[in-house]
């Protein structure tokens, strides 16, 4: 009989122990970036799309606003990005890239293929693992939704 409390079988220590191994892999590739790993994401989203207010940049990373703050502090001291109060809103904070933060990109432009290289996995295996993960983050989200509804409910289904 298997032991369903053994750790080797448990998805939480799965993940936890290849998000630490993965981030340190990306360390090195990120250096010469000057980026750290978490200023990488928020560089990533930027790229995407910017300006963004903190909220939707806090969203799309799925970060609370205070633990994003520091990071944006840290990139905006780098000179990558600016962060203005909107003067329609003035709780909103904008977060924009500077020309410095978008020429980055170029560079940055190479650090997936380094990652895939380095790793020696073939590159549609590891689609394929993004793909489950991010179906397994939307699983964790639809569930939490369901809870918080269930608790504002008083306990009973939606």
């Amino acid at each position: 009989m298997t032991d369903p409390l053994a750790l080797d079988r448990q998805v939480c220590f799965a993940l936890a122990a290849t998000s630490r191994s993965v981030v340190a892999f990306y360390r090195p590739v990120l250096e010469p970036l000057g980026l750290t790993h978490p200023q990488y994401l928020v560089m990533l989203a930027l790229w995407e799309r910017s300006p963004r207010t903190v909220r939707a940049l806090a969203d799309a990373l799925h970060l609370e606003p205070a633990t994003l703050t520091p990071l944006l502090k840290r990139l905006e001291a780098a000179g990558l990005v600016t962060r203005e109060r909107n003067r329609a809103n003035e709780r909103e904070l904008a977060v924009g890239l500077t020309d410095r933060g978008t020429a980055l990109r170029r560079r940055a432009e190479q650090v997936p293929a380094r990652i895939v290289e380095r790793l020696g996995m073939p590159l549609a295996a590891l689609e394929e693992l993004r793909d489950r993960l991010t179906e397994l983050l939307a699983a964790t989200r639809r569930a939490e939704q369901a809870g918080a509804e269930q608790t504002e409910d008083g306990g009973r289904a939606a």
